[in-house]
């Protein structure tokens, strides 16, 4: 397994995040600065298992640095955020960021995240080059992480990806946000209101009119077969 980038220009944190990822057994990189961080994920891609990204910090937001490095990695990418800046998570999110996490936060539900994260890295790398999930004019390849509306590409973050295939996977099913939670990011920590985010830059993305994606209010979501 190869490396885990913190990037935060708050070194008393970053240091934190990572000696409890070093407990785990997990190894890890730190930097304070965002520019530095840069240099480091171009030289090294291949060697980069996960990317946390604290959003504002001097110089080069994080924002910015998720957009020039997304290219350049398949990693998972992790936001950390302050409380209240669900713009600047939409915008990550769409940059191709992978979750989020609100600041402040437990370290114990950080280092859960980053594990589950890192799970589902696994098996997905483990599948094999096949499989296909079409509905209406929705195409998914599991193998390759790929989706097509109308036979065009359109780029999705992982955490997207897993998301969109867990609802095409149960068309025509009622799924609790609790249930989408559990199974996409394969924990119980965290912020449940990651769910909606995602669901919105997936609209935004092949679903612009909800001819899809169903909200049941109060419960969760449906996908539709549309015909």
């Amino acid at each position: 397994m190869g490396k885990i980038v913190i990037v935060d220009d708050d070194l008393d944190i970053a240091r934190l995040i990572s000696d409890a990822l070093e407990d785990e057994h997990l190894d890890t990189i730190v930097f304070d600065d965002a520019i530095a961080a840069q240099n480091y994920i171009y030289a090294s891609p291949q060697d980069i298992s996960l990317i946390t990204l604290d959003i504002m910090m001097p110089e080069l937001r994080g924002l910015d640095l998720c957009r020039t490095i997304r290219d350049k990695v398949d990693c998972p990418i992790i936001f950390v955020s302050a409380k209240g800046k669900t713009l600047d998570t939409v915008l990550g999110l769409e940059m191709g960021a992978d979750d989020y996490i609100t600041k402040p936060f437990v370290v114990e539900e950080f280092v859960a995240r980053v594990k589950a994260h890192l799970r589902r890295e696994k098996r997905s790398n483990a599948l094999p080059e096949e499989g296909v999930i079409r509905v209406g004019e929705i195409q998914l390849r599991v193998g390759s992480y790929e989706v097509f509306k109308n036979g065009k590409s359109v780029q999705f973050s992982t955490r997207e990806f897993q998301l969109l295939q867990y609802l095409m996977e149960n068309v025509g099913k009622v799924l609790t946000r609790e249930q989408i939670f559990s199974h996409v990011w394969d924990t119980e920590f965290g912020d449940i209101g990651t769910v909606a985010v995602n669901i919105k830059s997936i609209r935004d993305k092949i679903d612009p009119d909800n001819k899809y994606i169903k909200t049941v209010w109060g419960v969760g979501y449906k996908f539709i077969n549309v015909r």
